[in-house]
């Protein structure tokens, strides 16, 4: 028998980092959070929480963690059925809904679909951030319920719906391209002309290479994570690089950018993925996504 009083005050304290606020949200002191707690890996024989600053959660802890979700959506659900149930109960858990996506998508179109997800409901979202090569892993683990991903193939247990695709520009500024390529844009000049890299898991600019120029090209690189600071990079000449077009239209408009290879565009298909574990809390969202995904993408 799980005792729900401790199982929720490690999936407080893994979430705020600090038992002093996961007290401040269950109402009771951090002597008494850390006492659960430490009683639950008692009985477990197992550690949940690491303790430091900020406290974060062990794997078997995460996995207790993503169970109190679940239960959480489930009730929240359950609630909405059953309103003197709430009445009841009264002041309900906030429910927090885990999704993993890519950052060029959360710097171009997905911060609306939480917008208008979030105007409708009092569910709150916590968003992890990766290449959309590998946010279907955060489902695969069970980190997550629901990811922006470029994989079509559902992952086991979950459905899949299409959104488009995220259209790029490889573009740099006017005084770079006359630096770097003074006879033109070459697979010869791109050897020798620094690109940005988001990082290690970036694959966009040898995608673009290998679409134009029919093969992989090494080429020196600047090392640069951040969506923003990809397009402010190539605005003051620092490299080039691949960017959204939502990004950099403007830009492109007013001749601050430049396209290396005019017309040639990436577009990478994306895909929203939702385990079907999850409960009707996911509809809402999944619609908001779906539907800002679709007006906002190609």
């Amino acid at each position: 028998m799980i005792d729900y009083r401790a199982a929720r005050a490690v999936a407080e304290v893994a979430q705020s980092g600090s038992f002093e606020r996961a007290a401040t949200v269950l109402g009771v002191t951090p002597s008494a959070v850390s006492q659960r707690i430490k009683h639950l890996e008692e009985r477990l024989g197992t550690v949940l929480i690491e303790r430091g600053t900020p406290c974060v959660a062990t794997e078997k802890g995460a996995a207790l963690c993503r169970h109190m979700d679940r239960v959480g959506m489930l009730e929240s659900d359950l609630m909405e059925a059953l309103p003197e149930l709430a009445a009841e109960a009264g002041a309900a858990q906030r429910v927090t809904l885990s999704v993993a996506v890519n950052a060029d998508s959360l710097g171009t179109w997905f911060l609306d679909a939480i917008a208008a997800f979030t105007r409708d409901t009092d569910l709150l979202v916590n968003v992890a951030i990766d290449d959309e090569e590998h946010t279907a892993e955060w489902l695969r683990r069970g980190r997550v319920f629901a990811a922006v991903t470029a994989l079509e193939k559902p992952v086991q247990g979950c459905r899949v719906m299409p959104l488009g695709s995220l259209c790029y520009h490889a573009t740099a500024s006017p005084d770079f391209v006359a630096r770097h390529f003074p006879e033109g844009v070459s697979a010869e000049a791109l050897a020798r002309a620094p690109g940005l890299t988001f990082n290690q898991k970036d694959r966009l600019q040898q995608a673009w290479l290998r679409q134009t120029f029919g093969s992989d090209i090494a080429y020196p690189t600047h090392w640069l994570p951040s969506t923003q600071s990809f397009v402010d990079a190539c605005l003051v000449g620092v490299g080039w690089g691949l960017n959204p077009a939502q990004l950099v239209r403007d830009h492109l408009q007013a001749g601050r950018l430049v396209e290396l290879v005019p017309g040639a565009t990436l577009d990478r298909p994306l895909f929203w993925q939702l385990s079907r574990l999850a409960s009707g809390s996911l509809e809402g969202l999944t619609r908001s996504v779906v539907t800002t995904a679709r007006r906002a993408l190609t």
